[in-house]
């Protein structure tokens, strides 16, 4: 990320002006409580407050009176400030007091002040078994070839097989303690990510709706074309790459197998000694399902309202026009008794005018001017000719040899060694293209923080030096050393 890109998301991002606020242990202790750990989507605000009484009663005994001198209501009131962004103010469809909900700033601001806690075990292996997966199934399910489809599946029917046959003649191997709490601190994470994601998507539908009612309220263009736009699919909400994703999700979320198969898996694991089961993990599920149905909820609302929005500006449209209509109507009958010399109609002209293309005239060629080349004659100054001839060339494929023939018996040699065996013959140019070579069957490396004096002696006898990165040739790996 760019300077500009850092230094615009430190002044606007709710989560960096959360961890840059003075009171940011308070709202983040306090808020991850409520809206993260109890995973609680919308609570009113006087029990909001009631519990955030309660919370700075037992701060303020520890930390001194006046530690937090202000109102419960007053932290609510600028916490949900626009220029806060920490708490969703809103009024219910069903309720006319006010309700409360956590803004995704928050989990992100808790989350990065949770992974400033040591680890006292990172695992690895987990995740890259599941960043491999995730390629495979890319790669196999973009795949338009048959061949190679059936080619994938049954290299694996041969792995299961293989696996079947070994499990019942008794030999398999059981995951180790650490491989089992390597997975299980990977599902955890995303576990808790996922939930996390959903209050996020959440915000990101209530932004695509503000987008379309801008639009629908700065539109300049057809009626029929607008709603096209629109409402070409069933919903416009609904079928964003975020709602049809999401949609997804929900529909394996709703399946009664995946329940139950998610549940007797959960339930085994957490039951294995080698790992510490999180409590709050046992009802992770349910707790994706209630976020999920909020979120499901949300989407539902949003879009009867962007249509109630929407016939409303119809019905506005319609009105206006049937407005000019009367308005018409009303000058005609006004006009109706007027005697035709008293009503006078302008015209700018009598007829079009109109013009051609072939009225334009065509293109005309630029003349040029003569070269008179008849009056030069030699000029009187002396050159040497003979210069343009002492130029000197370099065969690259001679120094490549030289190179090959060296690391024959060695796997690296430097430059300043190989000058030593094969001293230098073009003097300058020949070391520059020393440092240009490139061959398949070795790599240059240069090393910047070390130097070294290369010296050869020119036609004339005098003997030049120049002071070089260090330059290594280094045997490239054979084909099957790769493999």
């Amino acid at each position: 990320m760019h300077y500009e890109q850092l230094d615009a998301l430190r002044r606007q991002h709710p989560a960096w002006r959360l961890l840059r606020a003075d009171n940011a242990p308070l709202v983040l202790s306090f808020l991850g409580k409520v809206f993260v750990e109890e995973n609680i989507r919308a609570i009113s605000a006087s029990e909001l407050e009631s519990r955030l009484d309660d919370e700075l009663y037992a701060l303020n005994q520890r930390l001194g009176e006046g530690a937090f001198p202000k109102s419960p209501k007053t932290y609510l009131n600028d916490w949900a400030a626009p220029e806060s962004g920490w708490l969703r103010k809103y009024y219910p469809a069903d309720s006319d007091e006010v309700h409360f909900d956590a803004t995704p700033a928050v989990e992100k601001a808790l989350g990065w002040a949770k992974a400033l806690r040591e680890r006292s075990f990172v695992g690895t292996e987990s995740r890259l078994n599941t960043v491999f997966e995730l390629l495979r199934q890319m790669a196999f399910g973009a795949e338009g070839d048959p061949r190679v489809r059936l080619a994938e599946l049954r290299r694996r029917r041969d792995a299961i097989d293989a696996e079947i046959e070994a499990v019942a003649q008794g030999r398999f191997a059981l995951l180790e303690p650490a491989a089992q709490r390597d997975r299980y601190q990977q599902f955890a994470a995303t576990a808790r990510e996922l939930l996390a994601d959903f209050r996020e998507v959440e915000a990101n539908f209530r932004q695509l709706d503000r987008e379309l009612r801008e639009q629908i309220a700065t539109w300049s263009g057809a009626k029929g074309e607008l709603l096209d736009d629109l409402l070409g699919n069933r919903n416009s909400i609904a079928e964003s790459d975020q709602g049809r994703s999401f949609q997804a999700f929900y529909d394996f979320l709703l399946s009664h197998d995946k329940q139950t198969e998610f549940t007797e898996l959960l339930a085994k694991v957490q039951k294995l000694d080698a790992v510490e089961p999180d409590p709050r993990l046992r009802r992770i599920h349910h707790d994706w399902l209630a976020a999920g149905s909020r979120t499901q909820a949300t989407v539902r609302m949003l879009s009867e309202q962007l249509r109630r929005f929407l016939d409303d500006q119809v019905w506005l449209e319609n009105r206006r026009v049937m407005d000019i209509l009367r308005g018409i109507e009303a000058n005609a009958l006004r006009l109706r008794e007027i005697r035709e010399p008293d009503v006078v109609m302008g015209l700018d002209a009598t007829a079009p005018e109109v013009v051609l293309p072939m009225e334009r005239p065509l293109y005309r060629p630029v003349d040029k001017a003569p070269l008179d080349s008849a009056g030069i004659t030699d000029a009187a100054e002396d050159v040497d000719a003979d210069l343009l001839f002492q130029q000197v060339f370099v065969d690259p494929a001679r120094l490549v040899d030289g190179v090959r023939s060296a690391l024959r018996g060695r796997g690296q040699i430097g430059l300043a060694a190989l000058l030593e065996q094969r001293p230098l013959e073009q003097g300058l140019a020949e070391l520059v293209t020393y440092l240009s070579l490139s061959d398949p069957g070795f790599e240059v490396v240069f090393d910047d923080g070390q130097h070294e004096q290369v010296r050869w002696c020119d036609t004339d006898g005098v003997e030049r030096s120049a002071r070089i990165p260090r330059v290594i040739f280094t045997r490239a790996a054979a084909p099957e050393e790769q493999r």
